[in-house]
């Protein structure tokens, strides 16, 4: 669960594809684009690599909506899991579906065991006019997993999102002029809690550069960074 999550905050912030003019200054929205983020723990040893593509961008009034499609591969070089989601970009913000909160690793596990799932939420926001001390909107996941007569809720809560600051960041991708958000992410299934606290640089024209997490008490548990952007 604590491995999956990081790489479920990493799709939520990752970029987009672009067809309405001045949609987002944040989010290269192009259809082709790509992404690659590779993951390290604690002691910096490699666990994992996510590749994302933008498949489809398509317009439905003031509106674009795109379709990212990312593939995990583990550090041995295995192929993981594939899987997809949509975001919309209107008026200057982007908005995440919320079902992205969710660790894509989980959807699929619970997919294959035939569990019916009731998913409801609030999407992630992130408009184009960041600002240092700017406070950023809370989102959420609610998951009603149905089996055999048993219900079983887990939930995921981003919350305390906030831009920190502006500092430069430089990856095997280049270097970048970021700005730094602040969240923490609740996750709580059966009575069970976990707290993790992320910090998530982003660049205009590129989106997330670098995202680090760290456990409750402060010790870094995961850091992911750019390795790769072509549009």
């Amino acid at each position: 669960m604590k491995k999956t999550i990081s790489f479920a905050l990493l799709a939520l912030t990752t970029s987009f594809g672009y067809s309405q003019a001045n949609c987002s200054k944040f989010y290269p929205l192009e259809k082709g684009t790509t992404f690659q983020y590779k993951s390290s723990d604690d002691k910096g040893k490699p666990e994992g690599t996510v590749d994302y593509t933008i498949s489809e961008v398509s317009d439905t009034g003031s509106a674009t909506q795109a379709t990212l499609d990312l593939k995990y591969t583990d550090k041995k070089g295995k192929d993981v899991f594939d899987s997809n989601y949509k975001i919309t970009c209107e008026n200057g913000v982007v908005k995440i579906d919320y079902k992205s909160l969710f660790p894509t690793q989980m959807v699929q596990q619970y997919s294959e065991m035939d569990i019916e799932m009731d998913v409801t939420g609030t999407d992630i926001e992130l408009p184009n006019d960041l600002s240092v001390g700017q406070e950023l909107a809370d989102a959420n996941v609610s998951i009603d997993m149905k089996m055999g007569g048993m219900t079983m809720n887990t939930t995921v809560d981003q919350t305390n999102r906030k831009v920190e600051k502006k500092e430069s960041i430089t990856t095997p991708a280049g270097t970048y002029d970021c700005y730094l958000i602040t969240e923490t992410t609740t996750s709580k299934t059966m009575g069970a809690s976990f707290e993790l606290n992320s910090k998530l640089w982003l660049a205009e024209g590129v989106g997330m550069v670098k995202q680090e997490s760290y456990k409750k008490n402060g010790k870094l548990m995961t850091s992911t960074e750019l390795t790769k952007f072509s549009k």
